[in-house]
């Protein structure tokens, strides 16, 4: 869903408050065309919603759902990595504050107890949802348990 990067550059805007085509055009100097195909894309993964101001759908404005919303972190994480390695010592480099303009302390990956956990403590693992039992008539309604054939 955000695998390119356009599209998380166009989140970031969003959370920014930025909603509108133009406002992502002028602000990323992306290509029109790129920039329609990769806000549709949003729209249809449910990161963004499109509203229209006024009845008017050249007015309509791109506004961030929960699921959009969410990427904040994402974002903060990203950020905070790129200041630290991608700056020279003497280049000004990208710090996350708040909205006081106080940088916010590193995100960092912790267990239950808060306690930090460093890349080797952590495993990535399909999770698995326990299967739901069948109603009793659903499962006499189908075709397995009545002899037709499907």
């Amino acid at each position: 869903m955000v695998g390119e990067w356009w599209s998380l550059l166009i989140v970031r805007d969003a959370l920014q408050g930025r909603q509108r085509f133009s406002e992502f055009q002028k602000s990323l100097g992306i290509a029109k065309n790129i920039l329609s195909a990769r806000l549709k894309k949003l729209v249809d993964c449910g990161i963004l919603r499109v509203e229209t101001v006024s009845g008017s759908p050249s007015m309509s404005r791109y506004v961030l759902t929960d699921r959009g919303r969410e990427l904040h972190v994402v974002l903060v994480a990203l950020s905070q990595w790129g200041g630290d390695h991608c700056f020279e010592p003497t280049e000004n480099r990208m710090c996350v504050t708040d909205q006081l303009g106080k940088p916010l302390p590193k995100l960092r990956v912790t267990d239950n107890r808060g306690q930090a956990l460093h890349p080797e403590q952590v495993q990535i693992a399909l999770a698995t949802v326990p299967r739901r039992k069948q109603s009793a008539k659903r499962s006499e309604d189908h075709p397995s348990n009545t002899g037709e054939k499907s």
